[in-house]
């Protein structure tokens, strides 16, 4: 039913305006914090930044549309997908009213796992666990390789990254103030925070950047997986004149531009929007940030996110923000972290998977028992 198709499409596009908003603060709350600038000029450095990441390649989108669900053992209608849709929108709302610096990836991953398995009848072989791929392990599939390992080495190496940085960047000062002269008028806290002020807003948009090459891709295998489905199904038959660009363009593997474009824009539209109650707690309640530290932070960050971008897992931006973050405050004073709130955001990320996962997996079993699906 192709209204059916243009529903989930939209729902879609929805989760992707949210995950603008939603993540925004893992962009531009360190660059908010250290008050290098406002928060209206930091949201549109972190949108149009967004906006030229997510054209950088369709990796992860890939993964997102072939890489977890089994389609040979569960038969991905789009009310499967417009369920875990609803479930990932459903945790980020809730998250976002607290505050919570949750995954979108996550919840994403965790609704469409969840609805997976309701349309299975549990077969929990409809998730794809492990599977090697021909050119090495880079091109391994299944929850294990592209969410399981990411999800524990990511924050592991946002922390370490963060430490590390700040640590040759506070060497690097400490080398300069001994040299004397002019030289070591550099290293005075004055000079400090006014050139990394300035360098923070490259690494703000790094961040952000990051963001769009990561997250927006997300969204893209999710409307490429219902495109594919359909197009399986036979629902793209006979499509009118105007919707003849939802047939898949290229292989059962390829992300048409159409989908590029579009996740391109509204999540750029979405990180518009700004979400200030997340901003405040990564980039005020955690650890009080310098222009320095905030450079290290998003830097550590950045690099994290590009590297996973590239090798199709799709990587929290939470995760990696919010422990680089923590990794600087540790370098700086380990005392000084808040760790009443780092509490709430690890809870937050514990339960990202299996909430969303339940919200879709009852919902599809909802729509079963209305007739629905």
């Amino acid at each position: 039913m192709l209204t059916l198709v243009l529903v989930v499409i939209l729902a879609a596009l929805v989760f992707e305006f949210i995950n603008g908003f939603h993540d925004t603060a893992n962009s531009i709350a360190t660059v908010v914090a250290t008050k290098v600038l406002s928060p209206g000029k930091a949201v549109m450095l972190a949108a149009f930044m967004n906006l030229l990441g997510a054209f950088w390649g369709t990796a992860v989108a890939k993964t997102i549309a072939s890489g977890l669900i089994d389609t040979e053992v569960v038969n991905v209608t789009s009310q499967v997908i417009l369920c875990a849709l609803l479930g990932g929108i459903t945790w980020n709302l809730i998250t976002w009213w607290f505050g919570l610096p949750s995954s979108s990836s996550h919840a994403l991953i965790g609704g469409l796992c969840g609805a997976a398995l309701a349309a299975a009848d549990n077969n929990i072989a409809a998730l794809i666990w492990s599977k090697l791929g021909a050119e090495g392990w880079t091109s391994n599939k299944g929850l294990l390789w592209k969410v399981v390992i990411p999800m524990v080495s990511s924050p592991i190496a946002g922390f370490t990254l963060g430490v590390l940085i700040l640590g040759i960047l506070y060497g690097s000062i400490k080398v300069l103030s001994k040299l004397g002269g002019a030289v070591a008028r550099l290293a005075r806290p004055r000079w400090v925070n006014a050139i990394f002020g300035k360098l923070q807003l490259v690494s703000a948009g790094y961040m952000g950047f990051a963001h769009g090459t990561n997250d927006a891709q997300k969204t893209m295998g999710i409307i490429a997986l219902t495109i594919f489905a359909a197009e399986s199904a036979g629902t793209l038959d006979n499509l009118p004149a105007w919707a003849a660009f939802l047939h898949p363009g290229g292989d059962d593997k390829a992300i048409d531009t159409w989908i590029v474009v579009t996740c391109a824009v509204v999540m750029a539209a979405g990180t518009a929007m700004g979400g200030w109650r997340i901003i405040k707690t990564l980039g005020h309640k955690m650890v009080k940030l310098h222009p320095i530290d905030g450079f290290a932070a998003e830097t550590a960050s950045a690099t994290i996110l590009v590297g996973a971008a590239h090798f199709g897992m799709p990587v929290s931006t939470t995760h990696s923000i919010s422990t680089a973050i923590m990794g600087v405050g540790f370098g700086k004073n380990p005392r000084k972290l808040k760790f009443t709130v780092i509490e709430r955001i690890l809870w937050a990320w514990v339960l990202t998977i299996p909430a969303a996962g339940g919200v879709a997996y009852g919902l599809l079993k909802l729509f079963e028992a209305l007739g629905w699906a």
